[in-house]
């Protein structure tokens, strides 16, 4: 890391960032544990059986996992609702492989599980959604790091960190970009891929220079809830997270600051 001058490690962010990981890991069990697995196992069950559990069949649920997950952070950064889990992974000011832990105890609440409910209803088993889901993730801890150059010609295919840095970095342009998990063909094909350019300026667009776990996972929530109770408008839970109301210019938690975009 030192040789090639890029983001160091810091003693106090990767301990925050392994801290959000267990508090994170043990919602996601929990959550398993009481719904999540009993939504899938019943729409499973009353579902178009399409598929065997067999390679073929594996392949296919890795495929169509990778794409609903395109789906699912592209929504992610448009929906505050779900932007007030999400944002916690994109609050570092740094990038490198302890940043992929940075994650929110509060995803079974914004839905990311629903996102997976199609795999269960055209016939992949509980099992075998949890598996799939497990490795894209697993994919994904290897692209949180500057220790690699640009991509050759696997950047056409594969997710990599060049392209997983330009979705971190909050240069202008290249916000809300690169939401790829594996394959980055569904950036290519829905136009939000952007090739890393520019030096990638990491974290949000207002930082919030904290490593207090409990700040980091709550936050937006509370920004979100005061900015629709202050307002009477239920939008602000579903807008983007830089929409304001009509008539509403700016405000104490309206200001471009723990969201990544500024105002428009």
């Amino acid at each position: 890391m030192r040789r090639s001058g890029g983001t160091r490690y810091a003693w106090l962010d990767t301990l925050s960032n392994a801290v959000l990981a267990l508090m994170h890991q043990g919602a996601d069990l929990l959550a398993n544990l009481l719904f999540i697995n009993t939504a899938y196992a019943w729409v499973w069950s009353h579902g178009l059986k399409l598929f065997s559990a067999d390679l073929t069949g594996f392949a296919v649920a890795f495929l169509f996992q990778d794409f609903l997950y395109y789906w699912f952070h592209r929504a992610s950064h448009r929906v505050r609702w779900l932007w007030a889990s999400h944002v916690t992974h994109h609050s570092s000011e740094r990038l490198n492989l302890s940043t992929a832990f940075r994650q929110s105890l509060t995803y079974p609440i914004s839905g990311m599980w629903v996102f997976w409910l199609p795999m269960a209803w055209v016939g992949f088993a509980p099992d075998v959604i949890i598996l799939v889901v497990g490795l894209n993730l697993a994919f994904q801890f290897f692209v949180h790091t500057e220790l690699t150059g640009r991509p050759g010609r696997l950047g056409w295919l594969f997710n990599t960190p060049s392209m997983h840095r330009v979705h971190h970095a909050r240069n202008p342009g290249y916000i809300d970009r690169n939401f790829a998990g594996v394959l980055t063909i569904w950036d290519r094909l829905f136009g939000t891929f952007v090739a890393e350019t520019e030096r990638p300026e990491y974290g949000i667009v207002r930082q919030l220079h904290t490593r207090n776990p409990l700040v980091l996972t709550f936050h937006e929530w509370r920004d979100m809830f005061s900015d629709a109770w202050r307002e009477r408008d239920w939008r602000y839970l579903i807008k983007p997270p830089e929409w304001v109301g009509p008539g509403r210019l700016t405000g104490p938690s309206l200001q471009p600051d723990q969201r990544r975009r500024p105002h428009t």
